[in-house]
């Protein structure tokens, strides 16, 4: 039996075009959301990804970086420039497949 007041989550509809921003998302969906997103990208042929995680405290830039470095085909990240998000987003390169 379900009860009509039981929350639903929201379903957000997620473009892949190279630009992620976790703003919409909760910090404990990034684990599984990050690696998802960057493996669409790379089949879709976008092998420069950026993450944009805010500025705030560094919490979530920390998770996403410790994130990024067990990825096996991500070969680069590193913050943004100012014209990218400065520290509030990382920008991301993927291994192109030979």
């Amino acid at each position: 039996m379900t009860c009509l007041d039981e929350e639903i989550p929201e379903v957000i509809e997620l473009p892949i075009d190279g630009c992620l921003d976790l703003h919409a998302f909760a910090p404990k969906d990034c684990k599984t959301l990050i690696p998802d997103y960057l493996a669409l990208c790379a089949e879709r042929g976008i092998f420069e990804v950026r993450i944009i995680h805010g500025k705030g405290h560094g919490i979530l830039q920390r998770s996403v970086h410790a994130i990024l470095t067990r990825l096996p085909f991500v070969a680069h990240f590193c913050l943004a420039d100012g014209s990218g998000g400065g520290w509030g987003a990382t920008m991301v390169t993927l291994y192109r497949e030979k």
